[in-house]
Parts: structure tokens; sequence; C-alpha cells
């Protein structure tokens, strides 16, 4: 009788059955957790990424204050039909600087991860007043009154700080920028070369909801079309494949 034929002294006993199934998730969990103590870094550096800017960052709060990571999720799996429905795949280093991230659990609605510039601003404002005027099948509630909620980014320098604390790295410049910075990317008439300079040719600076001031709607759109941007998945080759 060999070893295998002996299973049922394990069944039997469920001390014996305790003690080898703990030895077999204790190797198991060695074999995958050593070696990161080993590695500098389990991030892979990517080329384009950067910390949110004020504006973006204020839109992420307002986005997972109304709850849209409920119903849409930003994480493509690496699987064809994601692939070919939503774009590449998603890479740890796009969430490098969310507090929390924002992978999501379910898709009501569809994946956000590369929404970014696949809509218009205009188109973008009518889905928040009215989501069923542009996707006629959406069970999305309307959010029209987030352009009439303005904003003056009063603790957007704190927020960068919080940001900073928990390991984002804003720079003292940035944080001492917070507010221009914040007031600038809505506002296409104004000093934004400062803007730039900190965080990158990536940065779209515009009226975002098209109306005057500041709302939450400008915050909002200026976040999703962000997303999925800052990555130039055309010349992107992954470490394993260098």
């Amino acid at each position: 009788m060999g070893i295998l034929d002996k299973h049922h002294v394990l069944e039997k006993n469920v001390t014996l059955l305790a003690i080898f199934a703990f030895l077999v998730v204790t190797i198991g969990g060695l074999v995958q957790i050593a070696p990161l103590f080993w590695l500098e870094n389990t991030i892979e550096d990517v080329e384009g990424m950067r910390p949110y800017t004020p504006l973006e960052l204020a839109g992420k709060d307002i986005y997972i204050r109304e709850g849209c990571y409920v119903c849409h999720s930003q994480m493509i799996r690496p699987m064809r039909d994601e692939v070919e429905r939503y774009g590449h795949y998603s890479l740890a280093a796009e969430s490098q600087y969310d507090h929390p991230f924002q992978w999501g659990s379910k898709r009501t609605g569809p994946d956000l991860a590369r929404v970014g510039l696949r809509y218009s601003d205009e188109w973008h404002v009518d889905h928040l007043r009215d989501p069923q005027s542009v996707v006629p099948e959406s069970v999305m509630p309307k959010y029209g009154f987030l352009e009439d909620r303005m904003i003056e980014g009063k603790y957007i320098e704190d927020r960068l700080k919080t940001d900073r604390f928990v390991g984002v790295p804003y720079t003292d410049e940035m944080v001492e920028n917070a507010l221009a910075d914040f007031k600038a990317q809505a506002d296409p008439d104004s000093d934004y070369d400062g803007l730039i300079e900190r965080y990158g040719e990536t940065v779209q600076v515009r009226n975002f909801d098209g109306a005057a001031g500041i709302s939450e709607a400008d915050a909002l759109i200026a976040y999703l079309q962000m997303l999925g941007t800052l990555v130039d998945f055309s010349t992107f080759t992954p470490v394993a494949s260098r």
C-alpha cells in the first residue's frame, strides 16, 4: 500500500488533518511571500505615471464620495475579451497613487480604467446630467447637481499633504502651489506653465464643464478624462518581455 493510499488516516483523524493542512498552507505561503522580501519594489516603474493634479485629486474624492466605484471598476484583466473591449490590461503602477485603490468588485456599468479622452467633455456633462440621454439602457442616477456645487480648493493643500504622508511623491513645490494649480487647470486663460512644469505635458487644461467657476463637475470630469492616458502603451514593454 503506497503513501497515497493511506489518505484515509488523515480523513479519520481531525487533529492530524489540521496539522498537515497547517503545514501545507505554511509552506505554500512561504513560497509566495518570502521572495518579496528580496525585492526592492513590487511595483514596476512605468514611464508617464505621475501623482494626481490638485483638480484631479478633488475629482477622485468626488468619485469616491458619490460611490462611483460601486458600479464601475478600474481594473482591466489580461483576458482577450476585456482587452478588446476596454484596452490594455491594467498595470499595478497605474494604481500606485490611489488611496484607496479603485479596482472595484462589480460592473453594473463599464470599466473606466481607459475612459480618459474616449468621450468629449460635453458628453460627460450630458452623461452626468441625464445618463439615459446618451446611454438609453443605463441605470445610473442623475448627477447634474455637481454643476451647481462650486469648489474653491480651500483644503486642497492639506489633501496633497495627506497623500504625501502615505507615500505619494508630492514635492514641496507641488504642495505650496496646490491652490494655484487647482485653479489654473480649469482655466485655459490662466498662467498654467507652472502646472505643466510640475506635473508634465499629459495634464489637460480647460474649462471641463463649460461654465463659469470651478464646479464639482469640472473636477470629476478632469479626473475621468485623465484615467488611462498617462502611459503610452504604443511604446510600453513589460519588464518580463524586455
